[in-house]
């Protein structure tokens, strides 16, 4: 079985629709024996809390339920998690800095790097704009999981 951690800042935007969006593509593809999926954050701000309602409302208009609850990037999950994959370089960066092993290192991963399509450098955090952002954000991970998926089905 292959692990993905999802992170963002508080995990209730990004990262939690991350995790909602890939567990949909690998229900749909028949890899839920072969794939597990869960989110965290850098912060613990939002710690206990559910994903961000705009958030959770748009993902439903696509058929996707963000039922994640943040919580925050543990040192233990550099060693349960196969790949951790960050929604932006300031994402990544905080993981490389918790990363205390280069096996740890060579897990962390950006979510652009499996888009197919589009060309996004990264995942901007919806967080304070308008309802544009969040539909954008969805677009970039539906493109960016279905490569993931891809990238899982050939291991």
């Amino acid at each position: 079985m292959i692990r993905i951690l999802f992170v963002c800042l508080g995990n209730i935007c990004r990262s939690a629709a991350a995790e909602a969006v890939m567990r949909d593509k690998v229900e749909k593809r028949g890899l839920s024996e072969k794939v597990y999926v869960d989110s965290a954050g850098i912060l613990s701000i939002h710690q206990g809390d559910k994903a961000d309602m705009r958030m959770r409302s748009h993902a439903e208009r696509r058929g996707y339920e963000i039922t994640s609850i943040s919580r925050p990037v543990k040192f233990s999950d550099f060693d349960q998690f196969d790949l951790i994959i960050g929604m932006d370089d300031s994402n990544v960066d905080d993981l490389m800095d918790r990363a205390v092993t280069l096996d740890h290192q060579k897990k962390i991963h950006k979510m652009t790097e499996y888009c197919k399509n589009c060309s996004d450098a990264y995942v901007p955090d919806p967080y304070y704009g308008g309802s544009a952002g969040f539909e954008l954000v969805l677009d970039l991970l539906e493109d960016s999981c279905e490569g993931l998926a891809d990238f899982c089905e050939n291991l």
